[in-house]
Formats: C-alpha cells, sequence, structure tokens
C-alpha cells in the first residue's frame, strides 16, 4: 500500500522493521521516526551523510533500545567468509598488511548529471561515504580496528550539468546545458596501522574509468596471501608459501560446499551475484530479530566504521596522521 509520507509508514502497527533506503541526509529522521515507534531498523550505509549524523543515529537507535542492522552487503559474501575464516585459523600466518579499494566508474562521465550523490546537503561527504565505508568495514571483519590514518582527496570531475526533472546519477546530460559545482569528493586514499600492528592502503574512486565497481582487498600474511574482487565475486585467490617450484596463486571457486551460497546454486563454480547477497543479508538480520540475537554489522560497526572516516576528514586538513577515536564514546 502507499501513503504520503514516511511517518505514516514506520508507525503502522502491522509494520515490524523499517528498511531506510532514502538519500544520506534523510536517514536520520526516518531512523529517529522509526525507532520511537518500537520498530527495528535496517539502514543502508553510511547510515548518515557525515559521521555525526551516524553516530546522532547510533545514539537513538541505542536509546530506544533498537535492533538495527546496516548494508555492509559484502560482508555477506560466501568466499568474503571463508577467507576470515582462513585468516582467523592462521592459514597465512600472521597478517602484515592489508590492500582495500573501491573503484567505481558511476561518476566517471563529466557529462553525469549533478544529482543528489553531488551534493553535500543531500548526500554528505562523497566516495569515502558511499563505498570507501564499504572497504573499511571489509577491513575491520578481516583484519581488526584501525589505529590511525593519513590520507588525501581530490576531484577529478569539479562541475557537472544541471538535471531538469527527476533523475539518477546515472542519467546524462548535454556540454551545452548549464552545470553546478560538485560538492563532495571524487576520490580519497588512506594509509592506516591497524590495532593489531599490521599496515594498510586504502583507495576510492567514482571517477577513474576502467575498474566499473572493483570492490577488492588483498591481506597479505607472513605465510600467505588471499585476493577477492566483487568483479570476480565467485573466485578468492589463495597463495601459500610452499618450499618447490610449483608456487603461486590458486584460485577457489564460490560453491554450495560455503555458507549460503548452495540455497541459490548447488555445486562447484555455479555462480550468485550481488541480489543474492543482499537476500544473504536480509535472511540474517531477519533471523536475528526472530531470536533476539544482536546483528552485525549493527549501528555500532557503522560508527567503527566513520570513526576511521573521521580520522581520514580530520588528516585532509591537518596534512598529518590522525588517530582513529571511537565516535559511540
Amino acid at each position: 500500500r502507499a501513503v504520503p509520507g514516511f511517518e505514516e509508514a514506520v508507525s503502522a502497527k502491522d509494520v515490524d522493521a523499517v528498511w531506510v533506503t532514502a538519500p544520506n541526509m534523510l536517514h536520520v529522521p526516518m531512523i529517529t521516526a522509526a525507532a520511537a515507534a518500537g520498530k527495528a531498523i535496517f539502514s543502508e550505509k553510511p547510515i548518515g551523510g557525515t559521521p555525526a549524523q551516524t553516530v546522532e543515529a547510533f545514539k537513538i537507535a541505542t536509546k530506544h533500545s533498537t535492533a538495527t542492522g546496516v548494508g555492509y552487503n559484502y560482508l555477506w559474501s560466501p568466499l568474503v567468509i571463508h577467507a576470515r575464516e582462513l585468516i582467523s585459523s592462521g592459514a597465512i600466518g600472521r597478517v602484515t598488511h592489508y590492500r582495500g579499494r573501491f573503484l567505481s566508474m558511476y561518476g566517471s562521465d563529466e557529462l553525469g548529471l549533478l544529482t543528489w550523490r553531488f551534493k553535500f546537503a543531500q548526500a554528505g561527504y562523497g566516495v569515502t561515504s558511499d563505498i570507501l565505508s564499504h572497504s573499511v568495514s571489509l577491513a575491520h571483519f578481516l583484519v581488526g580496528d584501525i589505529a590511525e590514518v593519513t590520507g588525501m582527496k581530490n576531484n577529478t570531475i569539479t562541475h557537472r550539468p544541471l538535471p531538469t526533472g527527476a533523475a539518477s546519477h546515472y542519467g546524462r546530460g548535454k556540454a551545452t546545458d548549464p552545470k553546478g559545482e560538485v560538492e563532495n569528493e571524487d576520490f580519497a586514499s588512506m594509509l592506516c596501522t591497524f590495532n593489531n600492528g599490521a599496515t594498510g592502503t586504502f583507495e576510492t574512486s567514482r571517477s577513474m574509468v576502467g575498474p566499473e565497481s572493483q570492490n577488492a582487498f588483498e591481506v597479505y600474511g607472513t605465510e600467505g596471501a588471499l585476493s577477492w574482487n566483487l568483479e570476480k565475486l565467485n573466485e578468492l585467490q589463495f597463495y601459500k608459501r610452499e618450499d618447490g617450484v610449483n608456487t603461486g596463486y590458486k584460485t577457489i571457486y564460490g560453491g554450495d560446499r560455503f555458507p549460503f551460497h548452495g540455497a541459490f546454486a548447488p555445486g562447484m563454480a555455479n555462480a550468485i551475484g550481488f541480489e543474492d547477497l543482499v537476500a544473504i543479508e536480509d535472511l540474517n538480520f531477519m533471523n536475528c530479530l526472530t531470536t533476539g540475537e544482536r546483528y552485525s554489522p549493527g549501528f555500532k560497526e557503522a560508527v567503527d566504521v566513520v570513526s576511521v572516516q573521521q580520522a581520514l576528514i580530520n588528516s585532509w586538513s591537518s596534512r598529518k596522521w590522525e588517530p582513529v577515536v571511537d565516535l559511540a564514546k
């Protein structure tokens, strides 16, 4: 059914859980209304358009003892889960370095329209909120908390054609159209150290030409390494230190021997897709609502991610290493 506004939808007696998927800067009012109405809340990341808004949403949910979830859906990839198990088992030894990147082409066309994604008042920060958040959540999941960071940002495309009506950020204007200024970052990179002593590098862009959706990580240890890329989400690369001449990465294919995969495709090397990761995510959130267990990643994990983002933002102006401070405290 349709209702005039979100307030009526989230307060309906026959609604138990609310999914918040609006533009970033609209999340906090929706979360506030849903929490006050006693609903469970699943929000798309980054919860708020700024770190401060994400913290506000976390505090509201905590006040109302709200069950929460956040859309870091790549954590539910069966092969990402397997990578974590390999790391935890010591298969690659002590982790020494992590490389994370999310390079996407959705903003690479200079005639791409100036939609809400590129306006601070509607989106908040740019790629650090939108897609670097996925890279940081994966790093937390696989390696652990980040202690300090330093980094930079840049804008490849500073002005874009103004939309004449409703349009997505995949819409395209003309070279002769009036233009407006892009108000948040196209690109960011970050160096970091983890609490466990490992080092890390991160890179994110919405304007590079070539990598269409390269959400990827590489984890290096004293005895081996792992590599995964969303563009080939059914493949995990595994390197193991060995004697002899037959060294090199081997490919582990996804299949029903890994968690959740068999619900979508039986057998080995029969691929699953992005939408299946979302289904796995939703299933686990709803299972937690049924059992009363805490779902992870929830709003606290989102605060952990924006705590890293805030340290990165601080480094843009200080041009120094900045400590990651837990913004939930």
